[in-house]
């Protein structure tokens, strides 16, 4: 897979859809989702429209099962739409986050709700260009992108906690 990350690119267009009026808990997460998309709008290589659906664990947990086979919840799931090959905006695809298992994890990890969200936006954006941690390399790839992006959102290091505990 090829990926354009030098051309300066334009803040894809973000809808966010609230779908669960647990994320109303949270004011401001529009805007953070949406901050989230534009500091990481750089490694795309094309502009386009994608949306961030903020659910709950119910609704992602039958995402899940559905597309990927696993009847249980998870954090986020990306959607990827097909690159048209053109230069025009297109549709990059969706980013859906579960409130109650995002929630659990910040808790479980003592990172604020706000970073937690942060990350899982740029995780899954990046996994609308083409990112991908099925195999060491890639994931590496990715988490140093990741780490890298939410610097700049002055965000602490996600993976910190578990690297830690691996080189002890």
């Amino acid at each position: 897979m090829t990926r354009c990350v030098s051309r300066p690119a334009a803040t894809p267009t973000v809808d966010v859809i609230v779908q669960s009026p647990r994320w109303k808990k949270h004011p401001g997460i529009t805007a953070l989702a949406r901050q989230a998309i534009a500091a990481a709008a750089p490694r795309a290589a094309r502009r386009g429209e994608l949306s961030v659906v903020l659910t709950d664990d119910e609704t992602i947990r039958a995402l899940n099962h559905k597309w990927r086979g696993k009847n249980a919840p998870t954090n986020v799931l990306s959607f990827p739409a097909p690159d048209t090959g053109t230069d025009n905006p297109s549709v990059l695809g969706d980013i859906v986050i579960a409130y109650e298992t995002t929630k659990a994890e910040s808790h479980a990890e003592g990172k604020t709700f706000d970073h937690h969200l942060l990350h899982l936006v740029v995780h899954g954006f990046l996994h609308l260009l083409g990112y991908d941690h099925e195999s060491d390399t890639e994931a590496d790839e990715m988490e140093h992108l990741e780490r890298e992006i939410l610097a700049r959102l002055d965000v602490p290091d996600p993976y910190v906690a578990r690297d830690a505990g691996t080189h002890a």
